[in-house]
């Protein structure tokens, strides 16, 4: 048996726990108003904290099922590394311009940072799923 397999099941155990732990931390927070800055600045860090986790995880599934030669597993693991890098390198940056706005008492500016909220959520429940398949996928 090739001792790449604790690994890679140590990391999809992580990414589990990881991206369902932010996801249901994220929903409550849909209660704020998002209407101070301050109310912007916590979600902002907290979907920052979120992907640099997220990022962690999935490089060490990446690496650890390439290593216990599953390249699908892999493959897998990699695209949602890329998805996570991509979110935070455009989703955390959309936050705090709006964020910056919000002070002044922008209500399209405090939608689109509920919107973006929404969607963060969304393609954060999508990650679970597919995490979630893969590992039916990989006990079969």
């Amino acid at each position: 048996m090739n001792a790449a397999i604790y690994p890679s099941l140590g990391f999809t155990v992580a990414m589990l726990v990881c991206t369902a732990y932010f996801l249901m931390g994220g929903l409550p927070l849909l209660v704020l108003k998002h209407d101070t800055p301050l109310d912007a600045r916590f979600v902002r860090s907290f979907f920052n904290l979120y992907y640099k986790v997220a990022i962690g995880t999935s490089l060490g599934a990446c690496v650890s099922y390439a290593l216990w030669g599953r390249l699908r597993f892999a493959l897998g693991a990699g695209a949602l590394l890329a998805v996570t890098l991509l979110l935070r390198r455009t989703l955390i940056p959309a936050m705090q311009q709006l964020g910056n706005r919000i002070q002044g008492d922008d209500q399209r500016s405090i939608r689109d940072f509920r919107r973006i909220h929404i969607a963060a959520l969304a393609i954060n429940l999508l990650q679970l799923v597919l995490i979630v398949w893969g590992v039916v996928l990989l006990s079969l």
